[in-house]
């Protein structure tokens, strides 16, 4: 009889041990634990209907904190929970199960469907300016990079500094927004390692450029350059490269000495068979630019290039800065298109690919200070058909004169153009008061047409 009874006992409590655990179990499934919250509004104990619909009668607020401090307070608003949302706390009941009760603290994000949303450009504006405000009198960190100077490459380990970063916080904000209060911590910036991938990769790109070396092709002459003969110093970051081409310039001063022909006189042969040396005081001709050289032979080591040429490094003076005559390797760098005027014969040769085209004689500026033609090559700025002339005469009373073709080849406004009011074309006319132009070489109408025609743009204008 005891050991009946005493099996009746354990049934008993058998079966009230599994009502009880039935029964949490179903308080589990239908409730959530203690210290649950939804948007940081407590919801534990409560089935997802009450939980609905506290947090539905429950006024929002966005309070913004950067380490602790309130940078940003918006208005008391409707929390934007709608029907639709029901499912959304359901689901999050069951997200937050567990099989025994629980008192671990969790909060539950739910996105309401009208949420407002268009507080937060101005939020994160708000936060912002508070990281900044933050890094006032801070020390910027600085990452490690790689640095190639004077032949060797090295790693510029990275400095620590004290300055916080905004890195994240906008994600963090969104994902949190609908807590209405929102707790950012910015982390202090951290530098790029000496041994991260980037800078490793910084190091190799620069490492290749170490031995390379490049032909430099000026008009027909080639020269070598190695690294060390252009870059001084190199670093790689961020897919780009930055130069320092100080060890270019002795070089290309050396090839400019030999080659280039801007500010330089010329030898020439006249149409008499004379060999004279032009004044240097001209435009025409083209010189490198040492800057513009370092940059393009930098470039091309750094792409592996074996071959540059010195055309787009060239540059000029007067109305191009572009350089003239670069192409021309012939006649002493003048070539074979050009115009020759005799001062002392007063007299202009055109000369197209070598052929006289027009020999014709002309009157030029009168010979005094103010209107002397200039000495030197020069070069055609551009042409024009028709045009009117327009300046001062010796009185200072203004002109302004129509000519059929114009074709100037000095900024001060000296060129080529008929000249139909002209009545004395005598070859002593420019030594006379008054007699000559005003700088400009004058045509005979008949002649001018043809000589606008013979000439081009960018031809040299040799004037002696």
């Amino acid at each position: 009889m005891q050991k009946l009874s005493l099996n009746k006992v354990i049934i008993a409590v058998l079966v009230l041990l599994i009502i009880l655990l039935f029964g949490m179990h179903h308080h589990q499934r239908t409730h959530f634990n203690r210290n649950v919250s939804i948007n940081r509004i407590p919801v534990g104990g409560l089935n997802a209907q009450q939980a609905y619909d506290k947090v539905r009668k429950t006024k929002r607020q966005s309070k913004i904190y950067v380490n602790q401090k309130l940078v940003y307070s918006g208005p008391t608003t409707n929390a934007g929970f709608t029907t639709k949302d029901k499912a959304k706390v359901t689901a999050a009941l069951h997200r937050q199960y567990t099989l025994f009760p629980s008192h671990k603290r969790v909060n539950l994000l739910v996105a309401p469907t009208k949420l407002d949303k268009s507080a937060l450009s101005d939020i994160n504006a708000a936060v912002t300016n508070q990281i900044q405000q933050m890094n006032a009198g801070r020390t910027a960190p600085h990452d490690a990079y790689a640095l190639y100077k004077n032949g060797k490459v090295t790693v510029v380990p990275a400095v620590k500094g004290t300055q916080y970063s905004d890195e994240g916080l906008a994600k963090k904000l969104s994902k949190e927004f609908v807590n209405g209060t929102v707790y950012l911590k910015p982390k202090f910036i951290t530098p790029l390692a000496a041994n991260s991938p980037t800078v490793q990769n910084e190091k190799q790109r620069l490492t290749q450029l170490q031995h390379r070396a490049v032909t430099y092709r000026v008009q027909n002459k080639d020269y070598r350059f190695t690294t060390p003969e252009v870059i001084s110093r190199a670093t790689y970051q961020h897919g780009h490269y930055q130069f320092t081409t100080g060890p270019v310039k002795a070089k290309v001063a050396q090839i400019n000495a030999k080659q280039a022909t801007l500010g330089k006189s010329f030898k020439f042969k006249t149409a008499d068979g004379k060999m004279v040396t032009t004044a240097n005081a001209g435009t025409y001709g083209w010189k490198i630019s040492s800057k513009q050289a370092g940059q393009s032979l930098a470039t091309a080591l750094a792409s592996g290039k074996r071959h540059i040429d010195a055309k787009n490094d060239i540059y000029g003076k007067g109305y191009s800065h572009l350089g003239t005559g670069y192409a021309n390797t012939s006649n002493h760098g003048i070539g074979d298109t050009y115009v020759a005027v005799s001062l002392a014969k007063q007299h202009a040769w055109f000369y197209k690919n070598g052929k006289c085209v027009l020999s014709t004689d002309i009157v030029s500026g009168t010979n005094n200070a103010g209107n002397r033609t200039p000495k030197g090559v020069w070069y055609i700025m551009y042409q024009q058909t028709p045009s009117v002339l327009r300046g001062l005469n010796d009185d200072g009373s203004k002109y302004a004169s129509k000519v059929q073709y114009w074709s100037p080849f000095t900024l001060s406004g000296c060129g080529f153009h008929d000249a139909s009011w002209r009545t004395d074309w005598s070859k002593r006319a420019y030594k006379e008061t008054g007699g000559g132009s005003h700088g400009c070489i004058n045509m005979h109408p008949e002649n001018a047409g043809v000589a606008f025609h013979a000439l081009s743009k960018g031809e040299p204008v040799i004037i002696y």
